[in-house]
This record gives C-alpha cells, structure tokens and sequence, in this order.
C-alpha cells in the first residue's frame, strides 16, 4: 500500500507517517523532565551516576544529602522507606505541575540514552506513571495471585525507577506514613495490586524493559551493544533498548560490569575515554611536594629473583624521601636479602618498618597492621601494596596510578605466557574466580583502560582517605574462611567502593612460585622452566638479542664463532653454585660419573647433573645456543642432547691447562664464566690444525666450534688466579 498525501490532507498524513504517535498528544519538552534521586553521601556508584547524567544532560535534584541513612541494607531485609519520605516531601515543593518526575536509585543506576528517548518512550507507554519491572515478586510472595496477568513481558513491580505526571507522583505517594526503615517496595506494590488505585493513579509497569531494565533475573537477557561512539545495553529476550539500567539487588558487579561501557565509558572507537577524566597532575609539584606513600612490601613463601625486586625497588621513579616502607618477610629464606636492602639502601627512605620472620605475624596481620601505619599516619595520602612476586618493570608505575585519581587502582600484571592476572572479571556465585565476557580481551590488551572490576590482589593503590572512611576497619584482610586478599576485597565490595584495573600501559608481570626451591646456594638459576623471562633477564648477556638481530657473531678462527650469552651475575651464580657444591673431580682418566668409567682427557670439573641442574642447562643450550648453531651452519639442527656438561676449574697449582685433543661431540660451546686480567692470568684456546688461539676470553661470551675431526685444539696455561669456563660436548 502506497501513501499519497494531499495538501488538504498534509495534518492526516503527518498523524500516518508517526509510528506509534497519537496525533493528540505533544512530545513533552526534555525541560519537563525532572530526575530526582536519594544519596544520603557521595560513594563511587553515585559519582559514575552523575557522569551518565551529564552526559546526557539530565536535570538531576539529589535528595537526602548529609542524612543519615535509615532505610536498611536491601541485600539482608527489605528497607528503603526513606526514600518514599524523601520523595513525598520534594514533590510538594515543585510548583510546575506539568513536571514529569523520573525517580530513580543512583547509586547502582547508569543512563544509556538521554531524556528525548525516555520522554518518548514513557509517552507511548500511555499511563500517568510507568514504574519498572521484574520477573522475580519481593519482597512479598503472598502478593503474587494480585497482581494482573499480562501476556508477555515482566509481571512484577520494581521501585528502583519509575516516572510520571507530578500530580500523579503526589497521590502515589501522599498515602505513605511508614518509618524509614519500611520497604519501599512493599508500598509501591500493594498500590499497584489495589485495581481501584491502579486505574485511578493510571499506573503501569514497564514490562518490556523499554525505559527500564533491572537486572536482577534478567542477567541472561542483557547482552551489550556496541554502536557508533556509543554502548546500549540491549534486552533480547524482547529486543528492546532500555534508557536506565539497574544493579538492584545481587547484580551489583553485573551492574559494575555493564558501567565500564555504558554509555561511553568505553567505546571501539574512543577507548577508554573515562580514563582522561579527574586526574591528578604531579607536574607542577616540587618533589618535596609528592604525596607521601607508605609502600607495604610482603614476602609470604620462598620466592626467586628477590635480589631483582629490591634493585626495581630502588629504580622506582618516585621521590625517596617521599616513600615510607612496610617490609613484612615470612619466609626466613629472605632474611639475608631483606637484611642486605635496608642496610645498603633503608637510609634513602624517610621511614622503614620491618617485620622479621621470628615475629611470626601471619599475612594478614602484616597486611592489617601496614595498613593501619598508613591510616593513622596523618601525612599518609597513599598505601601501595607491593607482594614480593610482582615483577614491576614500569618505573613510572607510581606516578601513573597516583595521576588516575581512584580510590583503588591496580596495575594490570599478568603471568608470562598465561591469562593469569592480578585481576577478576567477576565473580562465581560462591565468591571466587569467574571469567567475565572481556576479560581476555583486557588481559590480551585488545581493549584498554580502566575497569571496575570484583577483585585486585598482589599490587595496587589505595588513597589514605578511604583508609580513615570506608574503610577504616582494623581488620580488613582477616576472616575465617577467606584468605586475605578475598577477604579484603569482599570488604572493599561491602562498602560500595569500587576497584579498578589499569591496563593502558605495561607495568610488568608476576612470578610463579609454586614450584619454587631453596635447596641451592642460588636457586634462581634453577627457574629457566617456570620463570624463563625473569631468568632471561636476569643470566642472559643484554646484547645476546641485538647480536642475533644485528649479526654481530665474532669469528676469530675458522669455524669457530664467539658470543656474548651470560650476564656476569649468571657467570659468577654458576662459579659460586660449584665452589659451594665443592665436589671437584681429581683430574685422574677413572671417572665413574661417565660411562664406562675412563675420561682420555680429564678436567678438574663438576658435572651438571651433579647439582640437578642437567634438564635446565638443555633447556638453555636449546633456547640461547641452538639458534646460533643454526645460523652460522645452514642446514644443521640441534635438539641440544648432551652426554657432558661441566664446569672446569684451572689453577696453576691444580691443572693449568690440557693438552690436545678433540672432543666428543657435533659441536662444543666453551663459556668463559670469569674475567682475564681480573681473575686469572693467561688460559685461552688453542686450535692446532689452523695455529689460532683465543687468548683474552670475555666472561659470558661462548666459543662454539665443531667437536670431532677438524678442530684439534687444547688449553692453554693458567698462570695465576683461577680460570673456570663452562662446557657442553652437544650431539655426541
């Protein structure tokens, strides 16, 4: 059917082309509308409430500021009557009685669309008041049988947002002479089940979610809508775009989840753009000016490359006589380590508190009394929780939380290698770990920002201010059936304050420990498997990866190639390991630890699979050594088997040198694991068949040269000093 309009009938065919527009009634101008909220204080929820309004320009009147709050805790018994009191009492003083009110909760409530949309909307609902719904009845099951059937959609009345015609609003309310601790929703209800009051105040429920949409039961039925510049939340289950969203009751995180998006908080095409919002500026602040922070450091279980975070420590860009530390150690393993800090570097920092492990404090006393440091320290501004495995490798790290302005804030830090985080997207029903639809998205870095997210743990920081207000509670990390970091933040959630991840830069990663043993002088050698990037960074020479890319490969004899691949800590790790071990070989050709007991050339040497340490110098020969075997031979490829790995030790009282030979191997690396010159005086190789000698070995360099047939070489004579270097025979 076709539509032709005529001039005489342009009035008729203007009512035709308005869907769902009744040509008698006027759009109501958005300066009609009126939002009217309780907040009784100011908590997260009310400010990222306040956001979505002005994105929107609501006009918004807050009732009940500076109250106390009376009305009852809605997640353990129905309450809310203040608010009705709080309402009946505005209404009366608006003299506009063409005012359309929307009264709604704010501290758990998001706008996803502005007052146009929801005048339209509220409109074709074609009712005097439109209150929200729910498919669950509360808090009065016995009322269910009143209330009218309808044939599709939510059947049951919801308090949390509704709106209407200031007289109507009026009389909903006029009746209500309950104690602020009464239900508000108990009230609401049994005006709407009453028909009589129903038709006469012209009530209805929103039953399709289209101006109101709360969560609680309906958790499967929202998904989000990413539009252009902009999020919705969209209903499926009747494919409608509600303008309010609602966290009542246990929908809270949902409801925090929802809030990271909606309405533009962030967006695929913006990004984050909440995160550019109330930030603290550090600039223009003399360093003596810096926001003093008590930095809590907890050493909770024998953990590797301690030495490492105590060196990031003092790297950290942050004024030090700005920062007071916390250092709770446990674990005795530690004590030397912890002990060598202070002594060096503990003068640097305006204050140090240090809990020794023969004080037996158990983690979540430490953690309750570093805290309590900061809350009663009146020039504290900042707590920051440092857990001894985080791998802090942004130095700026400070500096960027503090400028973010949260109340808490942690760095995003992952596991190398894993989606493991020091973050949860949400939580299961029990209260621990669930994966929330963004979360790999977050950890892979595909979307970045910051995110309200259920739980933070090993690093993060927390204002003073929240310490001495919410949060002032001695024992926020102490419960019976949650470890600290649960238990705090469950008492963090309690309170209505909000946590958030930063991910818009890379701050680091944290260590697995699990596996993590003491048995070893240097046991931080043995975590190549569980840590390979902190063992990297820690053994590997720093040119290693720029030799590789660049070709810097030296080349002093034929087909003898020579690198830089240990650091000297890992050099001189693996020296002090043998000494310590000190089951040095004799030097004589019986040697029961190689098959068939006969060495035709011997050392003064330790095997690797003597210290346990064989499946680890693989790991390396095939990591570090493999890729430069098969550049420098083409067409060769190692798994990096070996028969022989050991460490050599030449003394000119001992064994200075050794004589000709080849070796039983595809090929030989030889590390030189100390300094000529510094060390030791003379030693060095010798090739015969082609009269070239390394004589000035650099320690953590290699030399790899062919094993049988061609290189006929020997060791030239230490003069003085010691001499050690480590060998590998590879593909006997």
């Amino acid at each position: 059917m076709t539509l032709v309009c005529f001039p005489i009938l342009s009035w008729m065919c203007l009512c035709a082309l308005s869907s769902l527009v009744n040509c008698g009634d006027q759009r109501i101008p958005e300066d009609k509308l009126l939002v009217l909220t309780v907040a009784t204080k100011e908590t997260d929820g009310f400010r990222r409430f306040l956001r979505s309004a002005k994105h929107f320009n609501y006009t918004v009147k807050v009732l009940g500021q500076g109250e106390k709050w009376r009305g009852g805790d809605y997640m353990s018994a129905p309450g809310g009557g203040q608010k009705v009191r709080l309402l009946k009492d505005a209404v009366v003083e608006i003299k506009s009685e063409d005012q359309v009110i929307l009264f709604i909760d704010s501290y758990d409530v998001v706008f996803a669309s502005g007052p146009k949309e929801l005048l339209r909307k509220f409109q074709q609902a074609k009712h005097k008041v439109v209150f929200s719904s729910e498919s669950l009845i509360w808090p009065d099951r016995h009322l269910e049988d009143k209330y009218p059937h309808i044939r599709e959609g939510n059947r049951f009345l919801g308090s949390g947002g509704f709106m209407g015609y200031l007289p109507n609003i009026r009389e909903v309310v006029a009746n209500w002479t309950g104690a602020d601790s009464d239900s508000d929703q108990l009230f609401f209800t049994k005006v709407y089940v009453d028909p009589a009051r129903r038709k006469a105040l012209n009530i209805t429920l929103d039953s399709k979610c289209r101006l109101f949409q709360n969560l609680h039961g309906a958790l499967d039925e929202v998904v989000l809508k990413f539009e252009d510049g902009r999020v919705r939340a969209r209903n499926v289950q009747y494919d409608t775009l509600p303008v309010i969203l609602h966290g009542n009751g246990p929908t809270k995180l949902q409801m925090n989840y929802l809030g990271n998006y909606v309405p533009n908080s962030w967006t695929f095409e913006s990004g984050c753009t909440a995160c550019l919002e109330n930030l603290r500026s550090l600039s223009s602040l003399k360093e003596s000016e810096y926001p003093l922070v008590v930095i809590g450091i907890f050493i909770q279980q024998p953990t590797p490359f301690v030495s490492v975070f105590f060196e990031r420590l003092l790297k950290l860009q942050y004024p030090k006589n700005r920062l007071k530390l916390f250092i709770s150690n446990q674990e005795p393993h530690h004590e030397q380590q912890v002990s060598s800090f202070l002594q060096n570097h503990g003068s640097l920092y305006q204050d140090v508190k240090s809990i020794r492990p023969d004080e037996e404090m158990g983690g979540a006393d430490a953690r309750d009394l570093a805290f309590d440091m900061c809350r009663k320290d009146k020039e504290c501004d900042y707590f920051f929780n440092l857990d001894i495995e985080v791998v802090l490798k942004n130095e700026n790290t400070l500096k960027i939380l503090i400028k973010q302005n949260l109340p808490i804030v942690a760095p995003m830090i992952t596991r190398a290698g894993r989606l493991w985080s020091n973050f949860w997207g949400a939580l299961s029903e029990d209260g621990y770990y669930a994966r929330s639809e963004d979360y790999v998205d977050i950890v892979q870095g595909r979307r970045v920002g910051l995110w309200n997210v259920p739980y933070v743990s090993s690093v993060y920081l927390v204002k003073a201010s929240l310490l001495q207000a919410e949060l002032k509670d001695y024992q926020l990390f102490t419960s019976e059936s949650l470890d600290p970091d649960m238990a705090f933040c469950h008492n963090v959630r309690s309170k209505g304050v909000f946590m958030y991840v930063n991910n818009l830069h890379t701050f680091g990663r944290i260590l697995s420990t699990e596996k993590y043993k003491t048995e070893h002088l240097h046991n931080d050698l043995w975590q190549i498997f569980e840590n390979p990037l902190d063992w990297q960074e820690r053994y590997i020479h720093e040119n290693y990866t720029r030799m590789i890319k660049e070709k810097l490969i030296e080349n002093p004899c034929p087909d003898v190639y020579w690198f830089p691949v240990f650091t000297d800590v890992a050099c001189n790790h693996l020296v002090e390991e043998m000494e310590h071990f000190g089951k040095w070989s004799g030097g004589g050709n019986t040697d029961t630890r190689i098959q068939g007991g006969y060495e035709n050339v011997p050392t003064i040497d330790i095997h690797m699979n003597q210290v346990n340490f064989e499946k680890e110098w693989q790991k390396f020969l095939l990591e570090f050594v493999a890729p430069i075997t098969e550049k420098m031979f083409p067409g060769y490829y190692t798994k990096a088997q070996f028969d022989l790995a050991f460490v050599v030790r030449y003394k000119p009282d001992e064994q200075p040198f050794l004589r000709p030979h080849h070796d039983a191997s595809t090929f030989t690396i030889n590390i030189a694991l100390n300094q000529v010159g510094t060390d030791y005086q003379g030693g060095g190789c010798r090739f015969l068949r082609y009269d070239c000698s390394v004589q000035a070995p650099r320690k953590g360099w290699a030399l790899m040269h062919p094993g049988r047939l061609t290189h006929y070489h020997e060791g030239l004579p230490t003069t003085a000093g010691v001499r050690y270097i480590a060998v590998s025979f590879v593909d006997p």
